[in-house]
C-alpha cells in the first residue's frame, strides 16, 4: 500500500505539516516551482513544476499513487488541491467550494445572497471601470486582485489617481481572471480567525487583532491572540464566522478569515479554505487552544476519523495568549551589518518560532506587502501581562544594525 503524500508548495510554511506526516510514516514528495526551496530538505523529494498548472501536477502525481495530495497555509494551492484530489478519487473539497474560499468577487456575491455583512463592491476589468464606480461609490475604497495572496497588489484608493497609479500593479497579481475587485474601505480595527469544519460541526481557534504597518494600512505588521476582549465581542465575531462557513455548505476543511468591525458589524474581509498562514495554523492553533488542525487536516486526508476532542478548544489554555510580530525597521535605508538578539530568541521558553528573511549583507527595502517583510517571531504565554513583558523584551534585545 502507497505510503506517498504529495505537499504543495515548498516554502518554509509548509514545513510543520512536512515534517508531522514523516512523524507519521509518510513518504513526502513536495511540488513547487522553485529550486532549493526551504521544504525540500524535510521531504523525500521533490519535483518542479508550476503548482497553478493542474494538468501537470495530476500527470506528476500519478507516477506516486498518493494517498493525499495536500497544502496548509497557502491560498493559491487550494484550486489545484481540490481539483488533482477529486481527479485521483482522494478525499476534497470540491472545485465549487475552492473557488469560493479563493475567488474574492464570489465570497462578496455569496455574503450578499445570504443576507450576510458586507461592504459594496465592484469587480472591475479595465482601469476606466474602476474610475467609474469610484465616483459613483463616492468614498474611501480598496483595490485588490481578485485572487491574489499575501497583500501583493492590494492598494487604498482615495482618489482618482491611486487607481491610475496602481491599476497594474494589481491587476496583475489576479490568476483566474484579469480583473480587479474594487470594494468600500471599511474602517476599524482589523481581526483574523482560524476555525475547522469536520462531521461533528465547525469549531473556532486561534482569534487576533491586528495591528498594521504605519505606512501601510493594508499590510499586517502584529496579530495579538486571545481567547476574549475587553472592548470587541469574540463571541459575536466567532459566530458570524461559523454562520458564514455553514451557510457555504463546506463539509471539511480548515479556514482562515479577516474580519473588520464597523458599526456594531464584523465584516468580512476574505476567507479561505485552509489555516492561518505565517504558522498560524502550524504552530500557533496548538500553542495557543491546544487543537492540532494540522493533524486533523492530516486524518481527513487520509481517511481517518477525526474525533470530536482533538478540534476542541481546551478549557485550560483561554487564558493564554500569543504573538505573531513582523520584525519592523521603519523607513531605514541601507545594507544590514548586524542582527542582535538571535541567541536571546533561541533560548526564551516562550518563543516558538522565529526567522529572519534578511541576512548581513543584505540591503533593507522598504516593506511592500507579505512577501518581503524582514522577519517574524511568535510567542505563546500563559497571560497578556507575560506576553506584554515579553514584547518589551524582545524590543529591548533585538536589533537590526543598518548602515
Amino acid at each position: 500500500m502507497s505510503k506517498n503524500i504529495i505537499v504543495l508548495p515548498g516554502t518554509k510554511w509548509q514545513i510543520p505539516l512536512v515534517q508531522k506526516l514523516k512523524r507519521r510514516g509518510f513518504n513526502v514528495i513536495v511540488f513547487d516551482f522553485y529550486e532549493n526551496q526551504p521544504a525540500y530538505k524535510y521531504a523525500d523529494g521533490y519535483r518542479l513544476v508550476d503548482i497553478l498548472d493542474k494538468e501537470r501536477v495530476l500527470e506528476l502525481a500519478k507516477e506516486y499513487n498518493p494517498v493525499a495530495v495536500m497544502s496548509d497555509e497557502c491560498d493559491i494551492a487550494t484550486p489545484t488541491i481540490a481539483w488533482v484530489s477529486e481527479q485521483l478519487g482522494k478525499p476534497s473539497i470540491g472545485m465549487e467550494m475552492a473557488e469560493l474560499y479563493t475567488d474574492k468577487y464570489k465570497m462578496r456575491e455569496f455574503s450578499k445572497e445570504n443576507g450576510l455583512v458586507a461592504p459594496a463592491f465592484y469587480k472591475c476589468y479595465t482601469m476606466e471601470t474602476a474610475i467609474e464606480n469610484f465616483k459613483a461609490f463616492g468614498g474611501k475604497m480598496i483595490m485588490k486582485p481578485l485572487d491574489g495572496n499575501s497583500s501583493r497588489g492590494v492598494f487604498s484608493v482615495e482618489c482618482e489617481t491611486d487607481i491610475i497609479t496602481n491599476f497594474e500593479q494589481s491587476i496583475k497579481y489576479s490568476k483566474k481572471e484579469k480583473c480587479v475587485l474594487l470594494e468600500e474601505y471599511i474602517e476599524g480595527e482589523e481581526f483574523s480567525i482560524d476555525g475547522i469544519m469536520t462531521e461533528h460541526g465547525y469549531y473556532s481557534m486561534a482569534l487576533a487583532k491586528k495591528k498594521h504597518y504605519e505606512d501601510n494600512e493594508n499590510l499586517d505588521q502584529e496579530l495579538i491572540f486571545k481567547y476574549k476582549d475587553e472592548e470587541y465581542d469574540y463571541d459575536l465575531l466567532r459566530k458570524t464566522n461559523q454562520e458564514y462557513v455553514e451557510k457555504t455548505g463546506l463539509k471539511f476543511g480548515l479556514t482562515h478569515a479577516e474580519y473588520k468591525f464597523q458599526n456594531g458589524n464584523f465584516y468580512l474581509i476574505e476567507i479561505g479554505a485552509r489555516g492561518g498562514g505565517n504558522l498560524i495554523s502550524g504552530c500557533i492553533n496548538p500553542n495557543l487552544t491546544g487543537i492540532e488542525s494540522q493533524e486533523c487536516l492530516i486524518d481527513w486526508a487520509t481517511g481517518y476519523e477525526i474525533k470530536e476532542d482533538h478540534c476542541t478548544y481546551i478549557d485550560n489554555y483561554r487564558e493564554k495568549c500569543a504573538i505573531l510580530s513582523f520584525f519592523d525597521v521603519g523607513q531605514q535605508h541601507g545594507i544590514i551589518t548586524k542582527i542582535e538578539g538571535i541567541e536571546f530568541l533561541e533560548n526564551e521558553e516562550c518563543i516558538k518560532s522565529f526567522y529572519f528573511d534578511y541576512k548581513i549583507g543584505d540591503t533593507v527595502r522598504k516593506v511592500e506587502d507579505g512577501g518581503n517583510r524582514f522577519g517574524y517571531y511568535i510567542a505563546c504565554c500563559d497571560s497578556l501581562e507575560e506576553l506584554e513583558q515579553l514584547k518589551v523584551k524582545v524590543t529591548d534585545t533585538v536589533k537590526i544594525v543598518i548602515e
